[in-house]
């Protein structure tokens, strides 16, 4: 008959084991290791059994400000530890991916005698991962151009036309919704276009006020205004030979558009303060979240600006017009946000993705980032949950009343609740995701009966 209780017979278990077993005492003391983890670590058990486990360096341990092992142990402190991914240093100073088992065992008047650790090798495992991403970075090169993720319809159209924009010289006018990527696709156009060996210069022109948009533009020279105590010269001068990428196009004023105008035409710029023309050999690539049409008609831009800018026009669509990519964008977030955080989230589960799918998201692929990197900092697991989201469930997302007005006005009053909501009710971080004023957010919520305090006070719930 088998004695169970012999300590020949455990000792025979445990030195059978794959995996590396060793005992601790509370202070940290090793008593005890297995054949498996003599050969997972380079130490023989005489050099491990009496020193403690600060000698294989565990990442996953308690560090103190340089670095160094600090107690007490969580171990002994939580009683177990399950299925911890770590790591330890080697006898030849590698480190080796470990899955970590272990638990504490008490006598029958529950004083600590030791702990048991399990270590797991999963280098392999560990391998196939990196092999996978490397798969999956090879593909996101396939689904990707230049930066710009997408395999709808929709992306491949744009895709051809910016190949197409790329092989002339002509200016472009990108058009696209706040957060779709317009700087992304002047980008494409510059790399794949025929200045691509020249600079890519880009101003935000809705950042700056009017008087210092034209220095920047146009240079200046000494003295020509206060605070000019030397000549600098501008953005246009700066991309010579290149393109000029101008962002947000439409927050131009009327004065400025004219120095532009002769910009496009004549391909020569004068600093402020002077009027020796300047040559340039530049190609502009502007863009917009405006309608710049309606704004012809009403006379907020010049036509003779219009005309000259809109040779070669090219629209992004918004996210929600490509609902197929949404899962292939966030999949690339995620690991791009993993990699950068060093945070173990591989995915995101059916209820949150669900959401996402049917989110409106109005502030396109920039705001689904933003999802990505809140989900990030709260989410206490490998996998993204809807509770992780800083968005309420859908249900708030749409209203019967909507049926009953036309499809623009239906469309502007979903943007303005969803705005509203990813904003927690705040208007200047709302007029912002909108692409309007405060005057125009406020217009709006009046215009649509919009409670916002209820509309907050329900998402909360």
């Amino acid at each position: 008959m088998i004695n169970h209780h012999s300590p020949d017979l455990w000792k025979t278990v445990l030195e059978v084991m794959d995996e590396g077993v060793m005992l601790v005492k509370s202070g940290g003391t090793i008593t005890f290791v297995n054949r498996a983890m003599e050969q997972l670590t380079g130490y023989s058990r005489e050099e491990l059994i009496g020193k403690t486990c600060a000698v294989l360096d565990f990442d996953c341990c308690p560090r103190g400000p340089g670095g160094e092992s600090q107690g007490p142990c969580p171990l002994f402190r939580d009683g177990q530890l399950c299925n911890k991914s770590c790591s330890l240093k080697t006898r030849d100073g590698a480190r080796v991916a470990l899955l970590k088992n272990a638990q504490v065992v008490k006598d029958v008047e529950g004083q600590v005698l030791c702990a048991v650790e399990v270590q797991s090798d999963i280098t392999l495992l560990e391998q196939k991962q990196r092999e996978i991403s490397e798969l999956r970075d090879l593909l996101t090169e396939r689904y990707g151009f230049h930066g710009i993720m997408g395999v709808s319809p929709q992306m491949e159209a744009l895709f051809d036309l910016v190949k197409k924009a790329a092989d002339s010289d002509s200016p472009v006018m990108i058009y696209g919704e706040t957060g779709t990527g317009k700087e992304l696709v002047a980008s494409a156009i510059h790399r794949l276009g025929r200045k691509s060996g020249g600079p890519f210069i880009r101003v935000n022109c809705a950042a700056l006020s009017e008087s210092l948009l034209e220095s920047e533009l146009f240079g200046h020279v000494k003295g020509s205004f206060t605070g000019a105590d030397r000549t600098t010269k501008g953005r246009f001068e700066a991309a010579h030979t290149g393109d000029i990428f101008l962002d947000e196009i439409g927050d131009v004023t009327l004065s400025t558009q004219v120095k532009l105008l002769r910009v496009v035409e004549e391909k020569v710029v004068e600093r402020v303060g002077d009027y020796r023309p300047i040559p340039v050999d530049v190609r502009v690539i502007a863009a917009t979240h405006r309608d710049l049409r309606a704004m012809v008609a009403d006379g907020s831009f010049r036509d003779d600006l219009f005309y000259r800018l809109n040779v070669i026009p090219i629209s992004v669509p918004p996210l929600r017009d490509r609902p197929g990519d949404i899962p292939l964008l966030i999949e690339h977030f995620i690991r791009k946000t993993a990699a950068r955080t060093g945070k173990r989230i591989t995915g995101a589960d059916r209820e949150a993705m669900d959401f996402m799918l049917h989110y409106g998201w109005p502030g396109n692929v920039r705001e689904l980032i933003n999802f990505v990197e809140y989900a990030f900092v709260v989410c206490p697991d490998h996998v993204i949950g809807l509770s992780d989201l800083p968005l309420p469930t859908p249900r708030l997302h749409a209203s019967a009343d909507f049926g009953r007005e036309d499809s623009v006005e239906q469309d502007r009053k979903r943007k303005l609740i969803e705005a509203l909501l990813v904003a927690k009710g705040k208007k200047s971080a709302a007029a912002r995701m909108l692409g309007v004023s405060r005057q125009t957010l406020w217009s709006w919520i009046r215009k649509y009966s919009v409670n916002v305090e209820l509309l907050t006070a329900r998402s909360g719930e």
